[in-house]
Parts: C-alpha cells; sequence; structure tokens
C-alpha cells in the first residue's frame, strides 16, 4: 500500500468497506474485485474498472502481501483480471505504477504493458509522477 499513499494502511471502517462492496457488487460486469488465494492463504486482491466514457479503457490494480511476492502469483491473477476485462468489453487496459515500484513496472512489463503519455482524461496532480502503461486487446 505504500505505493499507492498508503503506507500504514487504508484505515476504514466496516461500513466504509461495505459501501465499496455494495458499489462493486452493483456496478459488475464493468467493475469487479477478486481475491487472490494460493492454498487457502489470503495473498491479495486485483480489481477492474471499465471505463465506457473513454474507449472502454478498464483501469487494474494488483495489490499482495510481500510473502506472496516473487511467486508468479501475481502474473496469474492480473493476468485473470484482465482476461475479464476484455471479456465483459475493455478495447484495453492500463496502470499507472508509481516509478519507483520496480517490482510492478517490471510485472507489467512482462504482461506486455507499454509505457505511454498520460492519456488527458488522467492527468491529476496525484497521477503527476505516475508511471502509465497500456496493453491493446488482442
Amino acid at each position: 500500500m505504500k505505493f499507492v499513499g498508503f503506507p500504514d494502511g487504508l484505515h476504514e471502517t466496516d461500513e466504509e468497506m461495505n459501501r465499496w462492496l455494495r458499489w462493486i457488487s452493483s456496478s459488475r460486469p464493468m467493475v469487479n474485485h477478486y481475491s487472490i488465494f494460493e492454498n487457502d492463504i489470503y495473498c491479495g486482491e486485483t480489481f477492474y474498472e471499465i471505463d465506457s466514457k473513454h474507449g472502454n479503457s478498464a483501469a487494474m490494480d494488483i495489490k499482495l502481501f510481500s510473502f506472496a511476492r516473487g511467486k508468479g502469483i501475481a502474473t496469474k491473477a492480473l493476468s485473470y483480471a484482465m482476461e475479464e476485462a476484455f471479456r465483459n468489453g475493455a478495447e484495453k487496459v492500463w496502470v499507472d505504477p508509481n516509478p519507483d515500484n520496480g517490482k510492478a513496472i517490471a510485472l507489467y512489463e512482462r504482461l506486455g504493458f507499454e509505457r505511454k503519455p498520460m492519456p488527458e482524461y488522467l492527468k491529476s496532480d496525484e497521477r503527476s509522477s505516475s508511471v502509465y502503461m497500456e496493453l491493446n486487446r488482442k
């Protein structure tokens, strides 16, 4: 969570998390969240949100506990979420990792993401230093 601005976690209340889950449930299949397990152990989560206003582009996200990194889990989980986003109408998927998060950037590059200029509609102070990467549907 450190690379997405929450070095000490989210600190969300149960009600805030329930509101978020209701939003996910009511927005499917344009939005989806997947819990990642390996051998019945929770390892993290992945997520997509398809934006129909901007060419059916899907924002992708993944978060893994440190004990689950370096084992191919992120590759499998994010690949699955990307396939689902494409199956549900995305024409491209994108990520915007922190430039200091070299391991995430390497993961995205292994999956075929390419660095491109940040689209105007995504530019913000929050993303000013992010690395924009995208992958078109094949």
